[in-house]
């Protein structure tokens, strides 16, 4: 199999800003092919939160320079997981990282798997007597010798691609009147992105009445988020193509009292209303 220089890694991460993890990493890396950069995506996911990592890299996947793309977020560490490089459209990334589902969501969104690794040669791994940080001890010095030109087939012991772990993305449902969605992802700024996107609401009016447990509330269809007046929240067509309920210089999440995780339940609003009701919780009889 023919080597690849790389001269890009793109690394995200749940390790934080607080301790040395991020830096130690880096620096492996740097010792090993010390002209490669180092793109940051983020290692702000939450602690061992691998759907988290796996919905970040996702959004992220279409945007990041071929290369290797370094991803943990590896709750398993030390365990019975293995540790995998795999390669995308005969080279033009190679995903390293563990085997729990984090990478799979964004290699599909790339292309073809062309070959997956288990990395098991340990002549391309820090020699150590720990089992818990695998991302300074294995996943840094493969990347890095990725980057100096070693074969990938040389980093370990070739795995079928029908055995790597799937990725895990919840499905919205109708029930009835109501589309049964999720919230993916809370950003930085109170937005609330869910698993659906415009194409499930086309046939909604632009007020649509949502659902979360007994709490009600009208939201409106906006293109923009300065279309959302004050105390209303909307629904917008977000960066990834997927719909977000959001408000304008204020927290959807904080005013709704929502979070990653939750169902949400839409249903057509009235198309005479033009602001939105404010949450009522109905009274259980």
């Amino acid at each position: 199999m023919k080597a690849n220089n790389y001269s890009t890694v793109s690394f995200l991460s749940d390790y934080g800003n607080k301790d040395e993890f991020v830096g130690v990493v880096k620096s492996v890396i740097r010792s090993i092919a010390n002209a490669v950069s180092i793109i940051d995506i983020t290692h702000g996911i939450k602690p061992h939160d691998i759907r988290a990592g796996s919905l970040a890299l996702a959004r992220a996947s279409q945007y990041l320079l071929p290369g290797i793309v370094l991803a943990v977020v590896d709750p398993g560490v030390g365990g019975d997981r293995r540790a995998v490089a795999i390669e995308i459209n005969n080279g033009e990334y190679v995903f390293v990282g563990p085997d729990n589902g984090l990478l799979a969501l964004a290699i599909a969104m790339l292309g073809d798997v062309t070959a997956a690794i288990e990395l098991d040669n340990p002549n391309f791994h820090i020699p150590t007597y720990s089992s818990t940080f695998d991302g300074r001890d294995i996943f840094a010095p493969v990347s890095a010798h990725l980057c100096a030109g070693v074969p990938i087939i040389e980093l370990g012991t070739s795995i079928p691609e029908l055995s790597l772990q799937p990725g895990l993305m919840p499905v919205s449902s109708m029930e009835g009147n109501f589309l049964v969605a999720e919230v993916l992802w809370q950003d930085h700024f109170g937005n609330l992105q869910l698993n659906i996107s415009q194409e499930d609401i086309e046939g909604f009016n632009d007020n649509l009445v949502i659902h979360i447990g007994d709490k009600v509330r009208t939201v409106r269809k906006v293109n923009a988020f300065n279309q959302i007046q004050e105390s209303e929240i909307g629904i917008i067509s977000d960066s990834s193509g997927l719909l977000s309920l959001c408000a304008f210089g204020r927290s959807a999440a904080e005013e709704i009292r929502v979070s990653e995780g939750q169902q949400i339940k839409i249903e057509n609003g009235s198309p005479l209303q033009e602001t939105p009701t404010m949450i009522t919780i109905k009274e259980k009889p």
